[in-house]
């Protein structure tokens, strides 16, 4: 059976690889493989139901807490509360805006999370650069951090928040264990860029007056809702910390208060004004296929899990490699390769929180590994993926222009949490 169920994930996951050069969506692969590898396992051991059960469980409480958190960034940004930060940045030197972009996405990836950062600094950087090979660049900068940023914060990154809720890393723990590696992840490479590009001025596109929208929100409603939608995604950790309920409660009950304010502002205007404003509008253009492909993936590992073969790759990786931190760092630069959402699943099933628990090397430097390593390539994490589909990066300009910056910075920040801990 178990020779069955690795043949049948390898396979799901090289389609997920693959994905943009057979042209299937990831989803796909993954809610089939999901089906075959939970048919199989209980064909062969008759009886699943309570640990399909605990497996749900597990998944819904991630789903809803995604779904709360996408959705209140879609409700800031139809109300254009992200011009908050665009309409600041005037400078025209390429290093002091690289620096600038840098630092804005690592705090705003460590308060939202990294995909949604990059997509709403890529927008940034497309207004403050005229020249295509610099947004490239600027948007390369904002993958690496991004993902650095992503790292350090319980909700910056998918892969933190599996690790967060699923009890093996805590809020404060990880902002105080991860935060410096994470930073020096984005400094080196912003260092070696500043020097690359000392002097260099850049040109500024031209300013469009945009018309696409019949109605534009005041400057009340796009500085509150971009104020009360941070505020209220940071507030989560929080919640749980003083509450000890889980995270998707916390982000649920945020999604009802933000709900809430949204009818008042608006109450007054008429249907049509209000109907692209409103937190029922902004379900409806939540990213759903990535939704439900961590759904299927995460259901996918659960068998390999329940049929205890991550835990005999483990014990395989403990005798061969025994270095923990070297099993760790390999992770990371397989997460450049491989999806860094099954690679951490995968982790927490190969590893019990009995023999580590809560806050050990082993989960913290996970969650910096998985998180940053993905920055090697540009195929090795969805803010990358996010990139190369919105400014339309070649695989190869990326790998001479940006994965040795990348790889400096990973192991910078790699090496800085092993001496530190």
């Amino acid at each position: 059976m178990n020779e069955l169920l690795v043949i049948i994930f390898i396979a799901a996951y090289a389609a997920i690889a693959f994905e943009h050069p057979i042209k299937v969506n990831k989803s796909a692969p993954a809610l089939i493989g999901a089906g075959l590898l939970w048919t199989i396992y209980a064909y062969f051991t008759g009886h699943v139901g309570e640990q399909l059960n605990e497996t749900l469980s597990s998944i819904a409480q991630i789903v809803f807490f995604l779904m709360g958190a996408m959705t209140i960034v879609e409700v800031v940004d139809a109300h254009d509360g992200f011009d908050v930060i665009t309409d600041r940045i005037k400078t025209k030197n390429m290093v002091t805006l690289l620096w600038l972009i840098g630092f804005v996405t690592f705090f705003l990836s460590a308060a939202l999370d990294n995909l949604t950062t990059t997509i709403v600094m890529l927008s940034v950087s497309r207004r403050l650069l005229a020249q295509r090979e610099d947004k490239l660049f600027a948007a390369g900068i904002i993958v690496i951090a991004a993902n650095a940023g992503g790292a350090w914060s319980p909700i910056g990154d998918v892969t933190t928040t599996m690790l967060w809720i699923g009890g093996q890393i805590t809020a404060l723990a990880i902002v105080k264990g991860v935060f410096i590696p994470s930073l020096l992840n984005m400094l080196i490479p912003l260092a070696v860029v500043s020097y690359l590009y000392r002097g260099k001025m850049i040109a500024s596109p031209e300013r469009l007056v945009d018309n696409g929208s019949k109605y534009r929100t005041t400057a009340f409603e796009r500085k509150f809702m971009f104020f009360a939608g941070i505020g209220l995604l940071c507030a989560v950790p929080v919640f749980k910390t003083l509450t000890h309920l889980p995270p998707f409660m916390g982000i649920l009950f945020a999604l009802g208060l933000l709900w809430l304010a949204g009818e008042l502002i608006h109450g007054k205007k008429q249907e049509e004004e209000k109907e692209r404003l409103t937190l029922a509008s902004a379900l409806q253009r939540i990213d759903m296929a990535s939704l439900v492909f961590f759904i299927g993936i995460l259901l996918s590992v659960a068998t390999l899990e329940h049929s205890h073969i991550l835990s005999a790759l483990a014990q395989w990786l403990d005798q061969t490699v025994g270095n923990q931190a070297l099993i760790v760092s390999i992770f990371g630069l397989a997460s450049a390769i491989i999806d860094n959402v099954p690679l951490v699943a995968a982790s927490m099933g190969m590893y019990s929180l009995a023999q580590y628990p809560a806050d050990s090397f082993l989960w913290e430097f996970l969650a910096y590994a998985a998180g940053t390593g993905g920055s090697i390539l540009i195929i090795g994490s969805a803010a990358g993926v996010a990139a190369m589909g919105i400014e339309k990066i070649e695989f190869f300009w990326y790998v001479r222009k940006i994965s040795l910056l990348a790889f400096i910075g990973y192991a910078g920040g790699a090496a800085s949490y092993i001496l530190l801990n």
